[in-house]
């Protein structure tokens, strides 16, 4: 009985976590550059020093997809899409860094190029300053020009920093940013590439997550049952004892 309650317990409390993690998937399937977070569970028996009576139910691991999202044209001179593996680098509140795939760019009253949440985008050189009254072009290999468009004039005026850590080295903060496990910043990779005009959507399957969900509910109706399963027999085998 006890090892029933246990084992349902725990199992349904861990499929809360993963409807949880589905539930914000869905919620930011529109969410530009967003990667869809994954869950898993396994099974553990608890160690006595006599025999092992009880297992329970645990989030083995909370792992990332990685798969890039469609790419899209939108045309505006701010938006950067990373093609394939790799990140644009912001730079957090307390100087630290942090990276994203989130390529939708403006610029700030000063003329700092920055996420649309406020995070100054890392250049070569620091923060990335567009000359004001002038347009802006960004490469394929993240050079960021400034144009004059009176007279034409194109001047390079930063780089953006662009990176390709392991994954396995990244984890990924409330603010849904990916930071180094370490601490340290991430090296510049030459081999990234960005599209300028372009934003990468989200990397959900929303079709997937509505089914994985649906698996979900059923599974945890199920591990509901079993516990009032064992409470049923459990008043049965004391109105059994009570008798006697």
């Amino acid at each position: 009985m006890d090892r029933l309650i246990y084992t349902a317990m725990t199992g349904a409390k861990g499929t809360m976590d993963q409807q949880s993690a589905v539930s914000n998937n869905i919620a930011n399937a529109a969410s530009t550059g967003f990667r869809a977070q994954l869950h898993k569970l396994r099974a553990v028996e608890i160690q006595t020093e006599a025999f092992r009576t009880r297992s329970f139910a645990v989030d083995a691991s909370v792992a990332n997809n990685f798969t890039p999202g469609p790419i899209q044209y939108t045309g505006r001179p701010h938006d950067v899409a990373v093609e394939g593996k790799g990140w644009l680098a912001v730079q957090l509140a307390d100087g630290s860094e942090a990276y994203t795939r989130n390529g939708s760019l403006t610029l700030s009253p000063a003329g700092i190029l920055q996420t649309r949440d406020g995070q100054p985008v890392v250049g070569d050189g620091g923060l990335v300053s567009i000359p004001p009254d002038t347009e802006t072009m960004i490469g394929r290999d993240g050079s960021v020009s400034s144009i004059d468009p009176d007279s034409g004039v194109v001047n390079i005026v930063a780089q953006l920093k662009l990176v390709n850590p392991p994954e396995a080295d990244l984890v990924r903060g409330d603010d849904g940013l990916f930071r180094m496990a370490n601490g340290l910043p991430a090296p510049v990779d030459p081999a990234v590439q960005v599209a300028g005009g372009y934003l990468e959507g989200s990397n959900v399957n929303v079709a997937d997550q509505m089914v994985q969900m649906i698996s979900l509910a059923r599974q945890f109706e199920m591990q509901v049952r079993m516990l009032q399963t064992a409470e049923a027999n459990d008043r049965a085998a004391t109105q059994v004892l009570s008798s006697n």
